[in-house]
């Protein structure tokens, strides 16, 4: 296990991390001090304890809101896999339209899901 100085608003915080696990707390404590440097710009020195929650509860926001969406994408591939099982049982020839369609889907969903990554680091 190892020992990682993270800075965040200004302070070192030293915590202890698996091997390899450092450049994601490093990229996450980065998200925090980021968010902490939005508030103070937008509200000023409000202290510690009240940014601390606003950042808290601005990132279970943005978790929460990524996870509906997620939920919901995994729901439309659900459908739409139904929906091809279903035609491809139906009409044979419709089978590459359908193949098409999936890979179109799963395109889309994986650059909204990289763009709300994106979006959470930000």
């Amino acid at each position: 296990m190892g020992e990682l100085a993270l800075t965040v608003a200004g302070k070192v915080y030293r915590v202890a991390c698996d091997e390899g696990e450092e450049a994601r707390l490093t990229d996450l404590a980065s998200l925090v001090d980021a968010k902490i440097a939005a508030l103070k710009a937008r509200f000023g020195e409000i202290g510690d304890q009240r940014l601390t929650l606003m950042v808290a509860i601005s990132l279970a926001d943005e978790w929460s809101e990524a996870s509906d969406r997620v939920r919901e994408l995994e729901a439309e591939i659900s459908r739409l896999k139904i929906a091809a099982a279903q035609q491809a049982a139906e009409r044979p020839e419709w089978t590459q339209t359908i193949v098409q369609s999936l890979g179109e889907a799963a395109r889309r969903i994986e650059g909204l899901t990289q763009r709300m990554n994106e979006a959470t680091r930000e």
